[in-house]
């Protein structure tokens, strides 16, 4: 068995090495009809400008061809063609390797120094689920999302702000959503006596207003920290009141409890907690302005604030054929009675009725939610369409097609499972038995070169985070999943529909089918995995 993970992003530095000094050349293939020929492809004009000559000089070739090394995927063949340098792996051992460790696959890289811990912070959650635009949702399901990413990867965690209302933690609960609810709110009296202290003349009314105690100026902080960082030049005074203390505070107590968990070394150090964290503020663009004051009055308020902020922006979103004004639970409520009427119209109204479909109906009507909110880069717009037609679980984009896709791996082997009862199939042999060069379908290929082999590297992408940028403004890839998981169901659909895995029971045949099984078993794992990223449980049947 093998004992190491083969890696996309592995044998994509060897090839780069093989060329010599200079930028990323190769890239993995991933069109089905190009895949016919090749996995890897180097193209020709890049590769004219690196090495300077028109043909691709022959111990390249054999550097290539003979290529090794921990995480590589084995080399077949390396040919010069007119669109560059073209490889193919040696796909009966790649499959073996990846096949025989699919755990392994089913999980994100491990990182090679431990990661930094990371504050989440999403002040939409602070308030009642009646009030939450569709916008600010999107900023919730982005974080809830990073963070179960991050978290993945050996990441330490924490949300904040706790989810008080008991109207949000049932919500959220509706949306998978795993955030916390605290029992007792921050001490914000230290907060308050520097506020009091630093306060500039208020203007007539404002601290007579219950709640608000007065105005800071924050000119000073804005010439310390440098517009350059991307804060907002219109920043200047920021209204002080009892709901922003109550937020740093929540924040300053995330910060500083880092150091209980830390080293011996760090724990008990004064800063401890702001040196070993950084604080991503998750918003939606139209309340970007606001939170830069929040920034910047921590910094005025706090001496230990995290000397790393950074914001990440949820751009806005639209709905192209419904109300402007639709909120975060008439969105949910809309999208489950959508999920009533696809089924009801797919097996009948007495489904609708049974008890034991409640919870398969509340997590389609999620899943499609989080498709839709999360398979757009969250920097850019969102423009939603609310027609019924989303719902469909031939509608290839989106996350009830997923599911359903979910629900025919699930009845296949449960199939198999009977039919060995039955005596029809013999009980599956260890996999270390399996010949896998009787995979020769294009089909398994895709579904191995491009959903299992890459899925470690992926999940990486997702929870990559640069902390270390200059600048306000960091962005996330949380789209990948969802994208990546609509493309696996659409490649495993159209094998599926194609090519009949449970053959006849003949055992000249067993061999091809054991070898599809396992190979079926993996992309299983993957999209169980992958859904586990957006809190979402895979359903059998739907």
């Amino acid at each position: 068995m093998a004992t190491m993970r083969l890696g996309v992003e592995e044998t994509l530095g060897a090839l780069n090495a093989a060329l010599g000094p200079g930028g990323p050349l190769w890239f993995k293939e991933t069109r089905a009809r190009h895949l016919r020929a090749r996995d890897f492809l180097a193209p020709r004009r890049a590769l004219q400008a690196r090495l300077g000559t028109e043909q691709v000089p022959e111990p390249v070739v054999s550097a290539v061809t003979g290529l090794q090394g921990p995480g590589v995927a084995p080399v077949l063949s390396c040919a010069a063609t007119p669109a560059g340098l073209e490889l193919q792996l040696r796909r009966p051992a790649v499959f073996e390797h990846v096949l025989n460790s699919v755990a392994a696959y089913a999980a994100p890289a491990a990182p090679s120094t431990p990661g930094p811990h990371v504050v989440l912070h999403c002040e939409a959650v602070r308030g009642a689920p009646c009030a939450l635009r569709l916008s600010q949702l999107r900023a919730v399901l982005v974080t809830d999302h990073l963070a179960r990413a991050l978290r993945a990867r050996g990441v330490n965690v924490r949300l904040v702000p706790a989810a008080r209302d008991p109207h949000m933690r049932t919500f959220l609960q509706q949306l998978r959503v795993d955030w916390p609810a605290a029992s007792e709110r921050a001490a914000t009296e230290a907060l308050r006596s520097r506020a009091l202290a630093e306060l500039a003349p208020t203007q007539d009314g404002d601290a007579l207003t219950p709640g608000i105690l007065g105005r800071i100026c924050l000119k000073e902080l804005m010439e310390v920290h440098g517009l350059a960082a991307g804060y907002d030049p219109n920043l200047d005074n920021c209204l002080v009141t009892e709901d922003l203390l109550s937020t740093l505070a929540e924040l300053q107590n995330a910060v500083r409890n880092w150091s209980e968990d830390s080293s011996p070394s760090l724990a008990g150090s004064p800063d401890s907690g702001a040196d070993i964290c950084t604080v991503v503020h998750v918003v939606n663009c139209e309340e970007e302005f606001q939170q830069q004051k929040l920034d910047l009055l921590w910094w005025k308020l706090d001496d230990q604030a995290p000397l790393r902020q950074k914001h990440l922006i949820c751009g806005p979103v639209k709905v192209a054929d419904g109300p402007g004004t639709l909120t975060a639970p008439q969105y949910y409520e809309l999208r489950l009675a959508q999920v009533h009427k696809a089924s009801a119209l797919k097996h009948g109204n007495h489904l609708t009725q049974d008890p034991a479909w409640t919870e398969i109906f509340g997590i389609l009507a999620v899943a499609t939610i989080k498709f839709e909110m999360l398979s757009t880069s969250p920097q850019s717009q969102l423009l939603l369409t609310v027609a019924d037609s989303n719902i469909s679980t031939k509608g290839t984009k989106s996350g009830t097609f997923v599911m359903y896709n979910c629900a025919r791996l699930a009845t296949l082997f449960e199939s198999y499972k009977h039919s060995v009862q039955q005596g029809l199939y013999p009980t599956f042999p260890s996999v270390s038995s399996l010949d896998f060069s009787l995979l020769h379908d294009e089909g398994e290929w895709l579904l191995l070169f491009n959903g299992v082999f890459p899925f470690p590297d992926l999940l990486s992408q997702t929870a990559a985070l640069a902390h270390t940028v200059p600048g306000l403004h960091i962005t996330a890839r949380t789209e990948l999943v969802c994208k990546f998981l609509v493309q696996l169901s659409m490649d495993f659909s159209s094998y599926y529909n194609r090519v009949h895995v449970l053959g006849e029971p003949r055992p000249h045949l067993f061999g091809q089918m054991f070898a599809r099984l396992q190979l079926l078993r993996a992309v299983r794992e993957v999209l169980h995995s992958g859904l586990a990223m957006l809190g979402l449980p895979p359903l059998n049947h739907i």
